[in-house]
């Protein structure tokens, strides 16, 4: 076709020496997720799906960087990103399957729309907070440095999640360490209904890379040649460099946030002008141009695709519905655990709780050769607590990681790397600032193994509670903030020897662990210790004291006064039950000690309302009703938060209140 009879088209393409069949196929695979959402939304409006977040007008960013990297490269896309689904050739009737709730998803009905991730297909799904996935494609990346295997790995995200503190903290951690990770900001001009004027002031998102001394670009978003040869070109650099770059595609949303909030708030000019810039007519149009897309062509591409539609759609409409089976729902909160028992020998030294932490995780170090740990100042400093001292030296730098002061990012981190195989142990400098990192810790830490199968192999070191005379931001114990939580386990050891098997198992176990270790027990408490590795299993409690009166349970700093005053109560013939993990819980011990002395007191640390020792009241009151001869009592610390000086800490703390509490059961 002569120049002059060329249709116009909104775009200078330039398709340098990109072959032929490549062409073909960046315009096939921008036409698929076209042709399936535009069927989709026929669906919507029949009631046959619940919700469809719509990416019409912005397939060129999904095809072109997914075509752009290679297939074992994980990209963790958004709910726009369609293209990157079927790019990757997920069979379609999964997909249909995922969105109709069916067991052949990658969810079992238990998540919807593209909240899911496959190893299969090297795909990692979002969660709706949006910025967790960035830090969790930083520890992708972080694993692929590690390897120096030469791999990209791509996130997306859009101008709104860019608001988040989470895009902060992940280009932050990425720039400091150089991480190999593209970050795709797909800027369509509102976040719901919330125009970019109203979520940043600054003229281009891409302009923040300046600020974390990272490159960046800008893309029009839907050239498709624009973006798929720039990334192409831009992930080659970074295999042979790594480093991170951040990429700001300018595109547009067609459709409304999900189609149920349409697109009143949108100027119609506005949508008119984006119209004219759509990515699959554009290309269409330039194709036919250049003799590269025939009519015939184009008629036998859209046949096999709708095809490939109806058949996928018939499969998934023709498999059974879900039944809820109380068994699998349950048996897929955690990854399935073989506790392997490893006895140490015979040799054992007296140590203090700080040194049986500190012993434990090097020899884990030692024992799991893919096991990083990351914390604010671990590293030369040896950490706050000096529990990693010496540990650079002997690992290195790489599996021994400072972090910037980035709690979510880090955690984030930890997921990224159990993704990618990896393990990884996160310390809090405090227990009190896991509040910066609670989303990735409860929404995917958490929740991912239920969700669609991938574990986390992430252990959150707690340095915790009180004593220490360090106020409400250093001296919390909120060990029930994630006991309250499925998909995690909570260890709270009391002595060393504990603690350090407790630790080994902790970092064996491919799910995620809280590990609380009581600050005031550092230093005070010493115990003969074995000397080489070895581990506890979890859900055991263990059973201190031996008695006929009452069963005492208690946890962590706590059982140590429970001792205390029994020792200064010599008549008192009592059970004595340390819990040394919370999830699991060792109820069968409790339940035992109960039947045989009648009487129950929990003592926690932690303030009374909402903790652990309400809900093994309970359990005591449902399991034990008739052999009990007193109410179940509980005694904690004050519902207020903990305060700084000593003479205001020790009314806080249960310490003092025990004595009494439990004499007063005693003879009730």
């Amino acid at each position: 076709m002569s120049s002059d009879t060329k249709t116009q088209t909104a775009f200078d393409y330039d398709k340098k020496n990109i072959k032929r069949n490549t062409l073909l196929t960046l315009y096939r695979n921008m036409l698929k997720p076209r042709l399936i959402e535009e069927k989709m939304l026929i669906l919507l409006r029949q009631g046959k799906i619940s919700k469809w977040f719509s990416g019409i007008g912005q397939e060129a960013i999904s095809v072109g960087v997914t075509m752009a990297l290679k297939s074992d490269e994980y990209i963790l896309p958004m709910h726009r990103n369609l293209g990157v689904f079927t790019t990757r050739n997920i069979p379609l009737y999964r997909l249909f399957a995922q969105w109709q709730g069916k067991a052949s998803g990658f969810t079992k009905g238990r998540d919807r729309s593209f909240h899911f991730g496959t190893q299969e297909f090297n795909i990692v799904g979002m969660i709706s907070h949006l910025g967790p996935q960035l830090g969790v494609a930083d520890g992708i990346a972080l694993a692929n440095l590690l390897k120096q295997n030469n791999k990209v790995t791509a996130v997306f995200s859009g101008e709104g999640g860019t608001s988040e503190g989470d895009f902060h903290e992940a280009l932050n951690v990425a720039s400091v360490w150089k991480l190999p990770v593209i970050f795709c900001i797909e800027n369509n001009g509102y976040g719901l209904s919330t125009p970019t004027s109203e979520q940043y002031n600054c003229k281009h998102i891409a302009d923040r890379g300046k600020g974390y001394g990272i490159e960046s670009f800008i893309i029009d978003g839907n050239n498709i040649l624009e973006v798929y040869s720039k990334v192409t070109k831009l992930a080659d650099s970074i295999r042979k460099r790594p480093r991170p770059i951040l990429i700001e595609f300018k595109t547009f949303r067609m459709r409304g946030h999900e189609e149920a909030s349409g697109t009143k708030y949108v100027p119609k000019q506005l949508m008119e002008d984006w119209a004219k810039k759509d990515p699959l007519v554009n290309f269409q149009s330039y194709l036919k141009d250049e003799g590269i897309l025939s009519e015939e062509k184009e008629v036998q591409i859209k046949e096999e695709i709708v095809k490939e539609i109806h058949d996928g759609l018939e499969k998934a409409y023709g498999e059974d519905p879900i039944e809820a089976s109380l068994t699998n729902e349950l048996n897929d909160v955690y990854k399935d655990f073989k506790y392997q028992e490893v006895t140490p020998n015979n040799k054992t030294k007296e140590i203090r709780f700080v040194d049986a932490i500190s012993e434990g995780l090097k020899q884990s170090m030692q024992v799991h050769n893919d096991l990083v740990i990351m914390g604010q100042d671990i590293a030369e400093y040896g950490g706050v607590f000096k529990i990693t001292e010496g540990f650079l030296k002997e690992f290195g730098r790489e599996r021994v990681r400072n972090t910037p002061i980035c709690e979510s990012a880090i955690v984030e981190a930890g997921m990224g790397l159990s993704i990618a195989g990896m393990k990884s142990v996160v310390e809090m400098q405090f227990a009190d600032f896991v509040t910066s990192g609670f989303n990735p810790v409860v929404n995917y830490l958490a929740k991912s193994h239920y969700r669609w199968n991938q574990n986390a192999d992430v252990v959150v070191r707690m340095p915790c509670g009180a004593g220490v005379a360090a106020g409400p931001f250093h001296s919390q114990t909120n060990e029930a903030w994630f006991t309250k939580t499925p998909g995690l386990k909570v260890v709270y050891p009391a002595f060393p020897y504990d603690a350090k098997g407790l630790l080994a198992t902790a970092i064996n176990d491919p799910n995620p662990v809280l590990f609380f270790e009581h600050k005031a027990l550092y230093r005070s408490i010493r115990q003969e210790v074995p000397t080489d590795y070895y581990t506890l299993p979890f859900g055991k409690a263990s059973m201190l004291k031996e008695g006929n009166d009452v069963t005492i349970i208690s946890y962590g700093a706590a059982v140590h006064w429970a001792l205390n005053t029994l020792d200064n109560n010599n008549d008192i013939s009592a059970d004595v039950i340390d819990l040394r993990t919370l999830q699991p819980l060792d109820t069968e011990t409790i339940f035992n000690s109960v039947k045989k002395t009648g009487k129950a007191i929990i003592l926690q640390e932690d303030s009374l309302f909402g903790g652990i020792a309400s809900d093994i009241a309970a359990m005591i009151m449902e399991e034990c009703f008739e052999y009990l001869d007193a109410p179940v009592k509980r005694v904690a610390s004050l519902e207020t938060p903990i305060p700084f000086i000593n003479q205001l800490e020790d009314q806080y703390l249960a310490k003092g209140r025990f004595e009494d509490e439990l004499k007063a059961l005693l003879s009730y």
